[in-house]
């Protein structure tokens, strides 16, 4: 039981400080609702990018395979929610920035990794909440549905450790790693590229 709380206590402290360091940031001062907004849903995206690997190995205490399952549902639609928030924050404080962006143009590296981040966050999400209705071998489905994700995990880590906005660097940093190893250790465990047996 110990074991359990502490687990998800540190869950709750690698979510929150970061959203808590962010609303300390001296970027904030004199910014648009919009871009206020568009920050903290970047923010929150990469804490909810921590807690689908985990959902998806069941490595969360207290909760069963059908409820992991159920719940990495609702976060990755939380995900893709807070991914619409933030680039509708930003087009709304900037469209000509966000164009540039869309349109791979912008001057700016970690444009590039976000809008890739997107993109594939967009079909990762499809394929699971339709995965009753697509005709595909299980195995197959995981590989494409977690390609896509760990593509899209990869490009939010790197996107947001390029930029300098809300975020506060060492928090920023350690939620980062922690996504990484969640997803590695998520990938190795599963082992979602064997798709040789029958599903």
């Amino acid at each position: 039981m110990i074991r359990n709380l502490l687990i998800w206590a540190a869950l709750i402290v690698a979510v929150t400080v970061p959203l808590i360091a962010a609303a300390n940031s001296p970027l904030l001062a004199w910014r648009d609702p919009a871009y206020i907004m568009a920050g903290f849903a970047g923010v929150l995206s990469m804490g909810l990018l921590l807690l689908q690997p985990l959902l998806a190995g069941r490595d969360l205490p207290g909760l069963s395979p059908v409820a992991s399952r159920r719940w990495h549902r609702r976060v990755g639609i939380s995900l893709i929610v807070a991914i619409v928030v933030h680039v509708s924050g930003l087009w709304i404080t900037s469209p000509p920035d966000v164009v540039d962006a869309l349109l791979f143009v912008s001057p700016t590296p970690f444009s590039a990794w976000g809008v890739v981040a997107m993109w594939t966050a967009f079909p990762a999400a499809c394929l699971g909440i339709f995965r009753q209705r697509i005709t595909l071998r299980y195995r197959l489905w995981r590989l494409g549905h977690t390609g896509l994700a760990t593509v899209t995990i990869v490009g939010c880590v790197v996107h947001a450790m390029l930029i300098e906005g809300t975020m506060e660097v060492m928090t920023k940093t350690a939620l980062c790693i922690l996504v990484l190893l969640a997803s590695v250790r998520t990938l190795a465990r599963l082992r979602v590229w064997d798709i040789r047996r029958r599903s």
